[in-house]
């Protein structure tokens, strides 16, 4: 198993390559925590949090993401998005 260092960093390079077009509508997101049991926090930000299609952008873009560069991940929540939080 990789260690929790190289985890987050390849969890970052995912969230970069989605980052510029969270950017462009005037949002961004942010690594909150990697748990024990590889479950990544995130929290949204700027234009994000309130945005309808928050639960759309998340699920198919970073959430895919975060799955593609780290399979072993267990979960991806949003901890400031009830909807996306569990």
């Amino acid at each position: 198993m990789e260690s929790k260092e190289k985890t987050i960093e390849l969890i970052e390079q995912a969230l970069e390559s989605v980052r510029p077009y969270l950017l462009a509508d005037g949002g961004d997101v942010k690594l909150v925590d990697l748990t024990d049991d590889l479950t990544v926090v995130l929290e949204l930000q700027g234009s994000c949090q309130s945005c309808p299609m928050s639960a759309m952008t998340f699920r198919a873009g970073l959430e895919e993401s975060i799955r593609k560069a780290v399979p072993s991940v267990n979960k991806v929540v949003a901890q400031n998005v009830p909807a996306l939080a569990s």
